[in-house]
């Protein structure tokens, strides 16, 4: 992780929730007594930013001191103690709201992100987060993310070259077309992903040169035709090689176009609750956005008491 960046987004949020300090404890009778601090877990899940929780208090006091006591990833339970923190009052107190928000919300995503990983593994489908995140937290949650054993797609824009609907819209050209002009243009060490919305396309696509092809919004029953059928390339070459024409309904197949293996992305209206139904074999991947912007942040508190 850019520590120089987390340091900054941190910064922000404590500035968001001081902002002109903290009256309340302002009013105790000694402020800056020294007092000890033990996050305790309440509830089954995944540990994951504790360092960044941490860092939080010696950022307002450099004289906090923290220690961590169960590593990221780990499994966590009711009742557990996860770290320890020392210092200040003033510090602990001030630092206290942000510090909580930044380790209940990681927890939460990495917790789901095992759950998620751990139905899809014994078919080899990689469970895969997307940048439906939250503004200014993409850094720290596409982080919990892979601590909680789950794969990374795209960090932004400039990541790889990814075709959807409302790029084909717009580009006045057949779909097809589009993706081989990319493809000449091309970095070397760029991937090529692009969305299809029908079987029809997803195969147009594969033709096309993409090394990925995203399945949008398909059904069940809709996904495992389109295995079969993009699963079927070598055959698709077979094919071709022999001037035999395609199926009916479906488009020529150019002889050596298509790759022997083309990635497929599943993706769109995938949650926890219908996952099950969408391990088919032959995916290669499961991307939702439900990774980080519709999860339960695990309860976690901190307790603090006089030194």
């Amino acid at each position: 992780m850019n520590l120089i960046q987390a340091d900054r987004i941190l910064r922000a949020a404590l500035s968001e929730d001081l902002g002109a300090g903290d009256v309340t404890t302002a009013m105790l009778p000694d402020p800056d007594t020294p007092v000890s601090g033990v996050f305790l877990c309440k509830g089954e899940g995944v540990l994951a930013g504790m360092k960044l929780a941490l860092r939080c208090f010696s950022l307002l006091d450099p004289a906090c001191t923290g220690e961590q006591l169960v590593a990221a990833g780990s499994a966590v339970h009711p009742g557990q103690e996860l770290a320890r923190v020392s210092g200040p009052a003033s510090a602990l107190l001030a630092a206290e709201r942000v510090s909580l928000n930044i380790l209940q919300r990681l927890s939460g995503i990495a917790s789901a992100a095992r759950r998620w990983s751990q139905l899809a593994a014994p078919l080899g489908i990689r469970i895969v987060e997307t940048r439906k995140t939250t503004p200014g937290l993409r850094i720290f949650e596409k982080y919990a993310v892979a601590v909680g054993g789950a794969f990374q797609h795209r960090y932004g824009l400039d990541s790889a070259v990814m075709f959807k609907d409302n790029h084909f819209a717009i580009s006045g050209l057949e779909p097809a077309a589009l993706l081989r002009c990319a493809r000449q243009r091309l970095g070397h060490s760029q991937r090529l992903i692009a969305e299809a919305t029908d079987l029809h396309m997803a195969l147009e696509l594969a033709l096309a040169g993409a090394d990925f092809v995203l399945l949008d919004n398909f059904s069940p029953a809709q996904v495992r035709e389109a295995v079969t059928a993009l699963r079927g390339a070598a055959v698709y070459e077979a094919r071709a090689a022999l001037s035999i024409p395609a199926q009916e309904g479906l488009p020529p197949v150019p002889a050596g176009s298509i790759a022997p293996r083309v990635g497929i992305e599943i993706s769109g209206g995938i949650s926890e609750e219908n996952l099950r139904d969408y391990l088919i074999e032959g995916v290669d991947v499961i991307s939702s956005g439900a990774l980080t912007h519709s999860v339960r942040a695990l309860d976690i508190s901190l307790e603090v008491t006089p030194q």
